[in-house]
Protein backbone atom coordinates (compact mmCIF):
# COMPACT_ATOMS: atom_id res chain seq x y z
CA UNK A 1 0.00 0.00 0.00
CA UNK A 2 1.81 3.16 -1.14
CA UNK A 3 1.88 6.11 1.43
CA UNK A 4 0.75 9.83 -0.13
CA UNK A 5 1.43 13.18 1.30
CA UNK A 6 -1.28 16.19 1.63
CA UNK A 7 -0.53 17.63 -1.46
CA UNK A 8 -0.32 14.58 -3.84
CA UNK A 9 -4.21 13.98 -3.50
CA UNK A 10 -3.92 14.76 -7.70
CA UNK A 11 -1.18 12.19 -7.95
CA UNK A 12 -3.19 10.12 -5.86
CA UNK A 13 -5.70 9.78 -7.70
CA UNK A 14 -4.03 9.24 -11.14
CA UNK A 15 -1.98 6.12 -9.51
CA UNK A 16 -5.45 4.74 -8.70
CA UNK A 17 -7.27 4.73 -11.80
CA UNK A 18 -3.80 3.60 -13.59
CA UNK A 19 -3.93 0.62 -11.31
CA UNK A 20 -7.50 0.06 -12.33
CA UNK A 21 -6.74 0.16 -16.10
CA UNK A 22 -4.01 -2.19 -15.41
CA UNK A 23 -5.79 -5.06 -13.83
CA UNK A 24 -9.20 -4.63 -15.48
CA UNK A 25 -10.52 -8.26 -14.56
CA UNK A 26 -10.87 -7.01 -10.87
CA UNK A 27 -13.94 -5.08 -12.42
CA UNK A 28 -17.42 -6.21 -13.32
CA UNK A 29 -17.24 -7.99 -16.52
CA UNK A 30 -14.06 -8.86 -18.79
CA UNK A 31 -12.45 -6.40 -20.85
CA UNK A 32 -8.97 -5.34 -22.44
CA UNK A 33 -6.52 -3.70 -21.41
CA UNK A 34 -6.45 -0.29 -23.01
CA UNK A 35 -2.65 0.30 -23.36
CA UNK A 36 -3.06 4.14 -24.82
CA UNK A 37 -5.18 5.22 -22.24
CA UNK A 38 -2.83 3.79 -19.58
CA UNK A 39 0.12 5.78 -21.66
CA UNK A 40 -1.52 8.82 -21.34
CA UNK A 41 -1.86 8.63 -17.77
CA UNK A 42 1.47 7.52 -16.66
CA UNK A 43 2.23 11.02 -18.79
CA UNK A 44 0.21 12.77 -16.65
CA UNK A 45 1.27 11.33 -13.45
CA UNK A 46 4.70 12.37 -14.55
CA UNK A 47 4.16 16.26 -15.37
CA UNK A 48 1.85 16.52 -12.20
CA UNK A 49 4.89 15.09 -10.13
CA UNK A 50 7.39 17.21 -12.10
CA UNK A 51 5.55 20.07 -11.16
CA UNK A 52 4.83 19.34 -7.76
CA UNK A 53 8.23 18.61 -6.55
CA UNK A 54 10.19 21.47 -8.51
CA UNK A 55 8.09 24.04 -6.77
CA UNK A 56 8.14 22.17 -2.84
CA UNK A 57 8.20 24.65 -0.30
CA UNK A 58 10.54 23.75 2.57
CA UNK A 59 7.43 22.40 5.02
CA UNK A 60 6.36 20.47 2.55
CA UNK A 61 10.38 19.49 1.51
CA UNK A 62 10.60 18.43 5.17
CA UNK A 63 6.85 16.53 4.53
CA UNK A 64 9.01 14.32 2.10
CA UNK A 65 11.96 13.56 4.22
CA UNK A 66 9.71 11.97 6.88
CA UNK A 67 7.90 9.84 4.36
CA UNK A 68 7.30 6.68 5.46
CA UNK A 69 8.49 5.32 2.31
CA UNK A 70 11.44 6.96 2.51
CA UNK A 71 14.45 4.57 2.17
CA UNK A 72 15.81 3.68 5.50
CA UNK A 73 19.57 3.78 6.73
CA UNK A 74 19.52 -0.10 6.85
CA UNK A 75 19.01 -0.10 3.23
CA UNK A 76 21.25 1.78 2.17
CA UNK A 77 24.05 -0.38 4.42
CA UNK A 78 22.03 -3.78 2.79
CA UNK A 79 22.19 -2.65 -0.78
CA UNK A 80 25.71 -0.21 -1.25
CA UNK A 81 28.19 -2.32 1.37
CA UNK A 82 29.24 -5.76 1.45
CA UNK A 83 30.41 -8.32 4.12
CA UNK A 84 28.75 -5.84 7.12
CA UNK A 85 29.63 -6.96 10.51
CA UNK A 86 27.16 -5.61 12.77
CA UNK A 87 29.06 -4.22 16.94
CA UNK A 88 26.79 -3.64 19.29
CA UNK A 89 26.99 -2.42 23.00
CA UNK A 90 28.87 0.83 24.45
CA UNK A 91 30.70 -1.53 26.87
CA UNK A 92 29.15 1.25 29.43
CA UNK A 93 25.63 0.11 29.95
CA UNK A 94 23.86 -1.24 27.14
CA UNK A 95 23.28 -1.55 23.25
CA UNK A 96 21.06 1.12 21.05
CA UNK A 97 18.75 0.15 18.49
CA UNK A 98 18.46 3.22 16.84
CA UNK A 99 22.24 3.35 15.24
CA UNK A 100 23.35 0.35 13.49
CA UNK A 101 27.10 0.19 13.06
CA UNK A 102 29.78 -1.87 11.98
CA UNK A 103 32.71 -2.76 9.45
CA UNK A 104 32.20 -3.36 6.05
CA UNK A 105 33.55 -3.71 1.92
CA UNK A 106 32.46 -0.73 -0.44
CA UNK A 107 34.19 -1.29 -3.76
CA UNK A 108 36.72 -3.59 -2.03
CA UNK A 109 37.54 -1.55 0.49
CA UNK A 110 36.99 -1.50 4.06
CA UNK A 111 35.17 1.58 6.09
CA UNK A 112 33.07 1.97 9.22
CA UNK A 113 29.77 2.39 8.48
CA UNK A 114 27.38 4.51 11.37
CA UNK A 115 23.37 4.29 10.44
CA UNK A 116 20.52 5.76 12.37
CA UNK A 117 17.29 4.12 11.63
CA UNK A 118 13.93 4.71 11.43
CA UNK A 119 12.27 1.63 11.20
CA UNK A 120 10.23 0.32 8.14
CA UNK A 121 6.97 -0.01 9.81
CA UNK A 122 5.79 1.04 13.55
CA UNK A 123 6.67 -2.37 14.95
CA UNK A 124 10.42 -1.83 13.72
CA UNK A 125 9.81 2.16 14.59
CA UNK A 126 9.10 1.41 18.01
CA UNK A 127 12.19 -1.29 18.29
CA UNK A 128 14.53 1.24 16.53
CA UNK A 129 12.86 4.48 19.03
CA UNK A 130 12.19 6.15 15.80
CA UNK A 131 15.98 6.88 15.29
CA UNK A 132 16.96 8.77 18.42
CA UNK A 133 19.54 7.49 19.78
CA UNK A 134 20.38 7.08 23.55
CA UNK A 135 23.78 7.67 25.78
CA UNK A 136 24.93 4.53 25.30
CA UNK A 137 24.06 4.95 21.34
CA UNK A 138 26.86 7.84 20.90
CA UNK A 139 29.52 5.88 23.07
CA UNK A 140 29.17 3.01 20.84
CA UNK A 141 29.72 4.99 17.93
CA UNK A 142 32.68 6.69 19.72
CA UNK A 143 34.51 3.24 20.76
CA UNK A 144 33.83 2.43 16.56
CA UNK A 145 34.95 5.97 15.58
CA UNK A 146 38.51 5.33 17.33
CA UNK A 147 39.07 2.13 16.55
CA UNK A 148 38.36 2.56 12.84
CA UNK A 149 40.93 5.72 13.39
CA UNK A 150 43.36 3.31 14.82
CA UNK A 151 43.32 1.15 12.14
CA UNK A 152 42.99 3.87 9.14
CA UNK A 153 40.01 3.16 8.06
CA UNK A 154 37.29 5.68 6.65
CA UNK A 155 34.37 6.26 8.31
CA UNK A 156 30.47 6.71 6.47
CA UNK A 157 27.44 8.29 8.35
CA UNK A 158 24.13 7.60 7.27
CA UNK A 159 22.21 10.78 8.89
CA UNK A 160 18.24 10.26 9.63
CA UNK A 161 17.09 11.23 13.04
CA UNK A 162 14.53 14.08 14.80
CA UNK A 163 17.00 14.38 17.31
CA UNK A 164 18.79 12.70 20.16
CA UNK A 165 16.42 10.87 22.89
CA UNK A 166 15.00 13.12 25.24
CA UNK A 167 13.91 11.11 27.76
CA UNK A 168 14.48 10.82 31.41
CA UNK A 169 16.47 7.90 31.09
CA UNK A 170 19.30 9.42 28.66
CA UNK A 171 19.57 12.69 30.27
CA UNK A 172 20.39 10.95 33.48
CA UNK A 173 22.81 8.88 31.78
CA UNK A 174 24.18 11.68 30.67
CA UNK A 175 22.67 12.69 26.70
CA UNK A 176 24.61 16.08 26.24
CA UNK A 177 27.70 14.89 27.41
CA UNK A 178 27.66 11.68 24.90
CA UNK A 179 26.59 14.43 21.76
CA UNK A 180 29.45 16.67 23.00
CA UNK A 181 32.11 13.61 23.36
CA UNK A 182 30.79 12.29 20.50
CA UNK A 183 31.79 15.55 18.06
CA UNK A 184 35.02 16.41 19.61
CA UNK A 185 35.54 12.55 18.75
CA UNK A 186 34.48 13.29 15.33
CA UNK A 187 36.78 16.66 14.68
CA UNK A 188 39.91 14.38 16.42
CA UNK A 189 39.82 11.54 13.58
CA UNK A 190 42.54 11.37 11.09
CA UNK A 191 40.65 9.38 8.65
CA UNK A 192 38.55 10.68 6.44
CA UNK A 193 35.02 10.83 7.17
CA UNK A 194 31.86 11.38 5.27
CA UNK A 195 27.71 11.99 6.42
CA UNK A 196 24.91 11.61 4.21
CA UNK A 197 21.90 12.83 5.68
CA UNK A 198 19.21 11.06 3.89
CA UNK A 199 16.41 12.15 5.52
CA UNK A 200 15.82 14.16 8.74
CA UNK A 201 18.82 15.46 10.29
CA UNK A 202 17.87 16.77 13.60
CA UNK A 203 19.44 19.09 16.09
CA UNK A 204 22.52 18.20 17.70
CA UNK A 205 21.31 14.19 17.14
CA UNK A 206 22.88 14.34 13.83
CA UNK A 207 25.41 16.92 14.46
CA UNK A 208 26.89 14.47 16.63
CA UNK A 209 27.50 12.25 13.76
CA UNK A 210 27.54 14.52 10.81
CA UNK A 211 30.89 16.41 11.57
CA UNK A 212 32.66 15.01 8.89
CA UNK A 213 34.63 15.73 6.03
CA UNK A 214 32.52 16.01 4.01
CA UNK A 215 28.90 16.11 4.45
CA UNK A 216 26.42 15.31 1.60
CA UNK A 217 22.39 15.46 1.49
CA UNK A 218 20.00 13.98 -0.85
CA UNK A 219 17.76 16.75 -2.18
CA UNK A 220 14.71 16.45 -0.65
CA UNK A 221 16.23 15.79 3.20
CA UNK A 222 16.93 18.43 6.05
CA UNK A 223 19.07 19.60 8.18
CA UNK A 224 18.51 21.83 10.91
CA UNK A 225 19.03 22.92 14.91
CA UNK A 226 15.34 22.11 15.78
CA UNK A 227 12.22 20.95 13.92
CA UNK A 228 9.79 23.18 12.39
CA UNK A 229 7.20 22.44 15.16
CA UNK A 230 9.06 23.11 18.08
CA UNK A 231 10.17 26.05 16.59
CA UNK A 232 6.90 27.58 15.44
CA UNK A 233 6.12 26.61 19.27
CA UNK A 234 8.81 28.64 20.48
CA UNK A 235 8.69 31.56 18.10
CA UNK A 236 5.16 32.11 17.90
CA UNK A 237 3.46 29.77 20.36
CA UNK A 238 1.49 28.34 17.64
CA UNK A 239 2.82 24.41 16.29
CA UNK A 240 0.89 25.31 12.68
CA UNK A 241 3.08 27.86 11.71
CA UNK A 242 5.25 25.39 10.13
CA UNK A 243 5.97 26.84 6.97
CA UNK A 244 6.95 30.10 8.29
CA UNK A 245 9.50 28.46 10.59
CA UNK A 246 11.04 26.08 8.07
CA UNK A 247 11.30 29.21 5.44
CA UNK A 248 13.41 31.29 8.03
CA UNK A 249 15.38 28.06 9.46
CA UNK A 250 16.57 27.67 5.77
CA UNK A 251 16.64 23.79 6.46
CA UNK A 252 16.68 22.74 2.63
CA UNK A 253 19.63 21.04 0.88
CA UNK A 254 19.45 23.95 -1.69
CA UNK A 255 19.98 26.71 1.31
CA UNK A 256 22.37 24.72 3.34
CA UNK A 257 24.59 24.49 0.54
CA UNK A 258 24.50 28.41 -0.60
CA UNK A 259 25.67 29.28 2.71
CA UNK A 260 28.39 26.36 2.32
CA UNK A 261 27.21 24.26 5.53
CA UNK A 262 26.57 20.76 3.47
CA UNK A 263 29.36 20.17 0.28
CA UNK A 264 27.25 18.06 -2.30
CA UNK A 265 23.59 17.24 -3.00
CA UNK A 266 22.73 14.44 -4.59
CA UNK A 267 19.52 14.74 -7.04
CA UNK A 268 17.04 12.53 -6.08
CA UNK A 269 14.39 10.64 -8.79
CA UNK A 270 11.12 12.80 -9.57
CA UNK A 271 8.81 12.24 -6.19
CA UNK A 272 10.91 11.46 -4.43
CA UNK A 273 13.60 8.80 -3.47
CA UNK A 274 11.24 6.18 -2.83
CA UNK A 275 9.90 6.48 -6.08
CA UNK A 276 12.83 4.72 -7.58
CA UNK A 277 15.29 3.50 -4.99
CA UNK A 278 17.40 1.58 -7.63
CA UNK A 279 18.34 5.36 -9.06
CA UNK A 280 19.14 7.13 -5.54
CA UNK A 281 21.67 3.52 -4.56
CA UNK A 282 23.40 4.44 -7.89
CA UNK A 283 23.52 8.33 -7.09
CA UNK A 284 24.61 7.62 -3.69
CA UNK A 285 26.80 5.13 -4.61
CA UNK A 286 28.43 7.09 -7.38
CA UNK A 287 28.56 9.91 -4.96
CA UNK A 288 30.46 7.95 -2.17
CA UNK A 289 33.05 6.62 -4.70
CA UNK A 290 34.32 10.29 -5.86
CA UNK A 291 34.41 11.83 -2.59
CA UNK A 292 36.47 8.64 -0.69
CA UNK A 293 38.89 9.39 -3.86
CA UNK A 294 39.14 12.74 -2.92
CA UNK A 295 40.81 12.00 0.15
CA UNK A 296 42.98 8.84 -1.14
CA UNK A 297 46.15 10.80 -1.40
CA UNK A 298 46.20 12.81 1.58
CA UNK A 299 47.75 12.83 4.68
CA UNK A 300 46.08 12.16 8.18
CA UNK A 301 47.27 15.86 9.08
CA UNK A 302 45.91 17.23 5.89
CA UNK A 303 42.30 15.38 6.75
CA UNK A 304 42.25 16.88 10.13
CA UNK A 305 43.31 20.24 8.58
CA UNK A 306 40.42 20.04 5.76
CA UNK A 307 37.87 18.87 7.88
CA UNK A 308 38.49 21.83 10.75
CA UNK A 309 39.08 24.52 8.33
CA UNK A 310 35.30 23.39 7.12
CA UNK A 311 33.40 24.38 9.99
CA UNK A 312 35.82 27.37 11.26
CA UNK A 313 34.96 29.04 7.63
CA UNK A 314 30.80 28.44 8.05
CA UNK A 315 29.76 31.89 7.57
CA UNK A 316 32.84 33.59 6.93
CA UNK A 317 31.97 34.38 2.85
CA UNK A 318 28.47 35.20 2.09
CA UNK A 319 27.17 33.32 5.22
CA UNK A 320 24.92 34.52 8.13
CA UNK A 321 26.16 38.45 8.48
CA UNK A 322 27.27 41.12 5.72
CA UNK A 323 30.93 41.54 6.89
CA UNK A 324 32.82 38.54 5.47
CA UNK A 325 36.47 37.32 5.88
CA UNK A 326 38.47 35.82 3.64
CA UNK A 327 38.31 32.22 4.34
CA UNK A 328 42.00 31.79 4.61
CA UNK A 329 42.07 34.09 7.39
CA UNK A 330 40.82 31.62 10.02
CA UNK A 331 42.28 33.20 13.26
CA UNK A 332 39.73 34.82 15.99
CA UNK A 333 40.47 38.56 16.30
CA UNK A 334 41.14 39.90 20.03
CA UNK A 335 41.27 43.18 21.29
CA UNK A 336 43.43 45.41 22.18
CA UNK A 337 43.48 45.23 25.63
CA UNK A 338 42.89 41.54 25.17
CA UNK A 339 45.98 41.39 23.06
CA UNK A 340 48.02 43.85 25.65
CA UNK A 341 46.85 41.19 28.49
CA UNK A 342 48.18 38.16 26.52
CA UNK A 343 51.75 39.83 25.61
CA UNK A 344 52.42 41.11 29.01
CA UNK A 345 51.95 37.54 30.24
CA UNK A 346 54.56 36.19 27.33
CA UNK A 347 57.31 38.94 28.02
CA UNK A 348 56.41 40.24 31.28
CA UNK A 349 60.28 40.28 32.26
CA UNK A 350 60.48 42.96 29.63
CA UNK A 351 57.78 45.02 30.45
CA UNK A 352 59.12 45.25 34.24
CA UNK A 353 62.85 45.83 33.22
CA UNK A 354 61.26 48.56 30.42
CA UNK A 355 59.40 49.84 33.94
CA UNK A 356 62.18 49.51 36.41
CA UNK A 357 64.45 51.28 33.94
CA UNK A 358 61.92 54.06 33.35
CA UNK A 359 61.70 55.00 37.09
CA UNK A 360 65.45 55.01 37.32
CA UNK A 361 65.99 56.99 34.71
CA UNK A 362 62.94 59.38 36.05
CA UNK A 363 65.31 59.32 39.51
CA UNK A 364 68.36 60.57 38.03
CA UNK A 365 66.66 63.21 36.22
CA UNK A 366 65.33 64.45 39.46
CA UNK A 367 68.77 63.82 41.66
CA UNK A 368 70.92 65.60 38.64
Amino acid sequence: MKNYLNFETDIKNLEEELDKLKDPYNQEGLSEVNTSKISKVEEEINEKLKKIYSNLNPWQTALVARHEDRPKAKFFIEHLFEDFIQLSGDRFYGEDKAVIAGFAKFEGKSVLIIGQEKGSDLNKRIDHNFGMMRPEGYRKTIRLMELANKFKIPIISIIDTPGAYPGVGAEERGQAEAIAKSIECSMKLTVPTIAIIIGEGGSGGAIALASSNKVIMLQNAIYSVISPEGCATILWRDPKKTLEAATAMKMSSSDLLKLNIIDEIIPEPVGGAHRDKDLILDNVRVSLKRNLDFFETMEKEEILSHRKNKFLSIGRNNGFNAQTNTGSDLSMKASFFNSLKINFKKNYIIFYSIFAAAILILLLSFIL
